[in-house]
């Protein structure tokens, strides 16, 4: 595939542009990003609508933006779970997530773990959260990075460099990432923010204007749905003795919704919010971006309505990328060369900014909760900063060698396990923010084996789903796997926290007290 003139003059202006914002982010409400709260966090300071900018692009990212539409278009219905969960979550945040930034404000917690620290006493649990948080986020980047490899092939961009007699290969998303990484480590969570702006902004053109005019041109939705097989438009029913397709479905919902907002660059964004009412109010408009969501997953089946898989552009980009490369073949198909550039730029820029939120999550989490606690706890606020910006970049460059060096599929089975993993943080982080009936023991145990018993689920399922069909009592439930791992996380760490609650004397270590929460 020929790099067309026009779609690449476009998606370079708009990518150079989103850049250099990034840069300038380091002179924009200047302070002194030499410390963490400052670089890491932003200082606290985003209001209501750029923490609504913020956390828009960090949830809903590039591999976002192809995947949901792609799982539509191979699997059908069942890959719209991500619009139900994404509308259930916002109660959560509503909920939850206010105590949450009340007592990390009060305190200078940076991370959960942080939280987990005080708020149990324990070293030991609190780096279990850490490294479980980091560990489930590194696939992520990568998966950004995955994304902005598609949209690189489909403009056309040659993957391999020749300079002379040298071949430099993989140099354009190599390129992306020397930005990604430049802008990050200067300018932290605000640069993040400010070119989170564009990106929101890119991707609501390019999806309104796709759900309007490609149905238009294929005779209206009524066509579109007239052409998806009746079998792809719903989700199976159970049966007398199996609860079925439906149940699979609403379990795979549940987990996601209590898994997406203890992600770390979840966390990081609503901590960098000024205010607990604005993570409030974040939580009435955000669902926005859930009918922006929606409108995109159709897309997979308005491309199943326009025959991408005739396509030329879909033959050349299926053998490497599959099914992720329907929307841009659709796109291609569709759209004239200058708003193609356009729409591949809002995806690449899609994974700048939550690759670059992730990378700084990271960061802090290793910072506080391992170097500060275990390395060197009497490192200054400066060290603290250096050593994040660090981790930061190293998390980074272990995500673009992870895509050089390995199929996309295996970060994308890394990242199944990394929702797995990060849904067994709940009873130290969510259900803490209420209740300290949990000991950390029973923390720790019911941690453990959820972790084990959900990596295990998914290694009998190759890793290549994460419906895990369990039979109680002559009853069979295909459940999602982080679900019934937490089910026997909770269950395991009520038991073990009765026990030692039991035997224990004296009340245990807590730095937070209930005016902390409000």
């Amino acid at each position: 595939m020929t790099a067309n003139p026009i779609s690449l003059t476009v998606f370079l202006l708009l990518f150079v542009f989103v850049a250099l914002l990034g840069f300038f982010a380091t002179r924009w409400r200047k302070a002194d990003l030499h410390s963490l709260h400052e670089w890491g966090l932003g200082g606290r300071s985003f209001g209501t609508i750029l923490t609504w900018f913020l956390m828009g692009g960090d949830l809903y990212t590039a591999y976002t933006f192809i995947a949901v539409p792609a799982l539509m278009f191979g699997a059908g219905a069942s890959g719209f779970f991500a619009v139900p969960y994404t509308v259930l979550m916002y109660p959560v945040l509503f909920l939850f997530f206010p105590r949450l930034w009340s007592v990390a404000r009060r305190h200078g917690y940076v991370t959960a773990a942080d939280f987990v620290r005080g708020r149990f006493g324990s070293r030991s649990l609190a780096l279990a959260m850490a490294l479980t948080g980091i560990v489930a986020t590194a696939p992520y980047i990568a998966l950004q990075l995955a994304g902005m490899q598609v949209v690189i092939a489909a403009m056309g961009i040659p993957s391999n460099w020749v300079i002379g007699s040298f071949t430099l290969p993989n140099m354009p998303l190599v390129a992306a990432f020397v930005v990604l990484a430049a802008y990050t480590y200067a300018s932290g969570l605000r640069g993040t923010a400010l070119t989170a702006i564009v990106k929101d902004l890119l991707i609501y053109a390019t999806v309104l204007t796709a759900i309007i005019l490609i149905p238009s041109k294929l005779g209206g939705y009524g066509k579109v749905f007239d052409a998806i097989p009746a079998k792809s438009l719903l989700v199976a029913r159970g049966s007398d003795g199996n609860l079925g397709g439906t149940f699979a479905y609403s379990s795979l919902a549940v987990g996601s919704l209590l898994a997406l907002f203890l992600y770390p660059h979840s966390v990081t964004g609503l901590l960098g919010s000024g205010s607990r009412g604005a993570i409030r109010r974040n939580a009435i408009l955000l669902p926005v971006y859930s009918l922006a969501l929606a409108l995109l997953a159709l897309l997979g089946y308005v491309a199943v309505a326009a025959g991408v898989k005739s396509m030329p552009e879909y033959a050349q980009g299926f053998t490497t990328f599959g099914n992720n490369f329907a929307i841009p073949a659709l796109f291609l198909h569709m759209f004239p060369s200058w708003f193609v550039g356009v729409a591949f730029a809002a995806i690449a820029i899609g994974a700048l900014v939550p690759a670059s939120v992730m990378a700084i999550a990271s960061g802090n989490l290793f910072t506080r909760n391992v170097y500060k606690e275990f390395i060197s706890p009497n490192c200054t606020p400066a060290q603290e900063a250096r050593i994040a910006k660090l981790a930061s970049l190293t998390m980074k460059v272990i995500a673009l060698v992870f895509v050089l060096s390995f199929q996309t599929s295996y970060a994308i089975q890394l990242q199944l396990l990394g929702g797995i993993w990060i849904c067994q943080t709940v009873p130290s982080v969510l259900i803490a923010l209420y209740t300290r009936y949990f000991h950390p023991v029973g923390l720790l145990v019911g941690w453990a084996a959820g972790v084990v018993a959900g990596t295990y689920m998914a290694w009998t399922l190759s890793f290549k789903s994460s419906t895990y069909v369990l039979h109680i009592f002559g009853l069979t439930i295909p459940c999602y796997a982080a679900v019934s791992a937490l089910v026997l996380n909770i269950v395991l760490g009520l038991v073990v926290s009765a026990l030692f609650n039991m035997v224990s004397r004296g009340p245990r270590m807590d730095e937070t007290v209930p005016a902390d929460y409000r």
